[in-house]
């Protein structure tokens, strides 16, 4: 144990610091996993003025973003239902600690960096919108200037702006947006921040509106603590969407155990029939989430270990040599399963995600995002002062408030003809 008593150690007693927890971490992890000392950032702790450090660097990335406004917000967002609806619909915020729980599962089985899934896992739907996908939809309709807000963004606005996807929207939350510090965004290490980008589809060549790639490769595939958020991400989706599906009476048990992929997992539980609707449910439930979680890392295990020995890798410094070729799927499920799992997914998309009730919630959220963002477009000072304050800052302009009563019509109207919108902030 370390020598480090830190102050007030002066009885003798000492604690871990981080060179003792990252010599421990080697210890225990497997040669393929990220290695805290290779942790990069854009901004050192030394500059930040950190002192004593008793935290890996990925632990300090997930505490950032645990207490980040961004992270409180998600109990508010829709993940699938509304949550009027009721208290035990998963919204965007329990949905990411379940996607967090399956994601460790999965890296401590296999050996990798848990405290950097943690943190991509946490991180990673920060930058969604409200309303769940049909939200971004509208956004990327408007941002990419197919939407012209009823001839409101001028022609010469439209198409330049690219789009919108929440996965660079979150990496744009915790690169600028957040504001905990003496400068813009949490300061993550570049590693949580790639995982972050590439948990789902991203772009070689991407023009989205202010997302600084700096210390991302956009050509290679992600680290393997990335790929394992990806699959969780997939994971708890299907099943919780499920799951929520059969609360809200959108599809019947019956049904669902129907599927291919839940005779897989009845044939492995006995005395099943018999019970009530409930417990068979969450039984179903539970077993479906096992057989994904256990296809998950015994098919990657075996991905992984047959890469390294194609590659000719057999310790740490070995696999970051050859990282950059690093193929995009190598944690993922059993080929074995896809048609399973394919017909699961569209099981749900055709019975949750497009039934009716969702539907007619999705046609709202197009109307009251576009009416919003008419709003805070037509008058930027309804927008928070924190917005104004980072646009005005970002863009070297005075802030919005700061101006005599008199002549804020005609900065509002300056703000509207910026080059970016605020709705880019």
């Amino acid at each position: 144990m370390s020598s480090t008593t830190g102050e007030g150690g002066q009885n003798g007693w000492t604690y871990r610091d981080a060179d003792d927890l990252a010599a421990r971490f080697d210890e225990l992890s497997e040669f393929y996993a990220w290695k805290n000392v290779w942790a990069t950032r854009r901004e050192s702790l030394e500059q930040e003025g950190r002192r004593e450090d008793y935290r890996l660097p990925f632990q300090r990335d997930r505490d950032r973003i645990v207490h980040s406004r961004a992270f409180r917000r998600l109990k508010h967002k829709t993940q699938v239902y509304i949550s009027i609806g009721g208290d035990h619909y998963r919204t965007r915020l329990t949905h990411t600690v379940e996607v967090s729980q399956i994601a460790r599962t999965i890296a401590r089985a296999l050996g990798l960096n848990e405290d950097l899934v943690e943190a991509t896992a946490l991180g990673h739907d920060l930058g969604h919108t409200p309303f769940g996908h049909s939200g971004e939809k509208v956004l990327r309709f408007i941002m990419s200037g197919e939407d012209d807000l009823d001839a409101m963004v001028r022609p010469e606005v439209r198409f330049k702006l690219g789009g919108f996807k929440h996965n660079y929207q979150s990496l744009r939350v915790v690169d600028q947006l957040e504001t905990r510090y003496d400068k813009p965004g949490l300061n993550l290490t570049d590693q949580v921040r790639e995982g972050i980008l590439k948990h789902t589809g991203f772009f070689n060549d991407h023009n989205l509106c202010n997302v600084d790639t700096d210390g991302i490769l956009l050509e290679r595939g992600c680290h393997l603590e990335g790929q394992v958020v990806a699959v969780a991400d997939e994971i708890a989706q299907q099943t919780h969407d499920l799951e929520d599906g059969l609360r809200e009476g959108q599809v019947d048990l019956g049904r669902i155990e129907e599927l291919a992929i839940s005779r897989l997992v009845l044939r492995n539980i006995g005395n099943y029939s018999d019970l009530p609707r409930f417990v068979r449910q969450n039984k179903l439930i539970r077993g479906l989430i096992h057989l994904l979680v256990t296809n998950a890392i015994v098919s990657s295990r075996k991905r992984i270990g047959e890469w390294c020995e194609a590659e000719g890798i057999t310790d740490s410094e070995g696999f970051r040599t050859v990282f950059d070729s690093i193929p995009r799927t190598l944690v993922h499920f059993d080929s074995g399963l896809g048609d399973e799992y394919r017909q699961l997914h569209r099981f749900v998309y055709d019975n949750i995600i497009n039934c009716y009730n969702v539907s007619r919630m999705d046609g709202k959220s197009v109307f009251l995002i576009r009416k919003l963002f008419k709003a805070y477009l037509n008058r930027p000072l309804q927008l928070p002062d924190y917005v104004l304050l980072g646009f005005a800052k970002r863009h070297r302009i005075k802030y919005l408030r700061d101006f005599p009563f008199d002549a804020i019509d005609e900065e509002g109207m300056r703000y509207r003809r910026s080059r970016l919108l605020p709705g880019c902030v």
